[in-house]
């Protein structure tokens, strides 16, 4: 087999397999994850409690500690089912902007000096990469079909 045909296999099968395993990869950090939340083992506690107490003091940090895992559950959930894609990045929004807060509010806590993470940071700013990987999964989605009378169709009745 010539490299360009190669090339072009290799290409393909990583084409089928990604968005599976974006899925996949997805569902296991937010559901493992929230899960370890939920049953109160969850290295990052310390960072959450400690941004919940300086956002939301009146909030008790157990019970907003298992509603937490539990939405990153379903985020992981959603991921893995299709049709519940939407669902799960309108939800990993919220989740990704509440995540970045402690860079901001917490520096203690995530910044050695500037530009030099504590491991909190790191784990803060690795969620980048889980936004890359949500985006290249919306960018496959198709999109929803228009309502009947939307008003594009109205102004344009022919352009179908």
């Amino acid at each position: 087999m010539d490299c360009s045909r190669f090339d072009r296999v290799m290409i393909h099968g990583v084409r089928a397999a990604a968005v599976p395993v974006a899925r996949v990869a997805l569902f296991v950090v937010f559901f493992w994850f929230g899960l370890l939340k939920v049953i109160d083992v969850s290295p990052a506690d310390p960072l959450v409690e400690a941004l919940l107490g300086k956002t939301l003091p009146f909030i008790p940090f157990a019970p907003f500690r298992i509603f937490f895992g539990l939405y990153e559950m379903v985020i992981g959930a959603a991921f893995l089912v299709t049709g519940m894609e939407r669902l799960a990045i309108a939800m990993l929004v919220p989740h990704m902007a509440v995540a970045a807060l402690p860079l901001v509010i917490l520096p203690e806590l995530t910044w050695h000096s500037v530009l030099v993470p504590t491991f909190a940071g790191q784990y803060i700013v690795k969620n980048l990469v889980i936004i890359a990987v949500a985006l290249s999964l919306a960018a496959h989605l198709h999109p929803l079909p228009l309502a009947r009378n939307s008003k594009s169709e109205i102004r344009n009745p022919k352009r179908r």
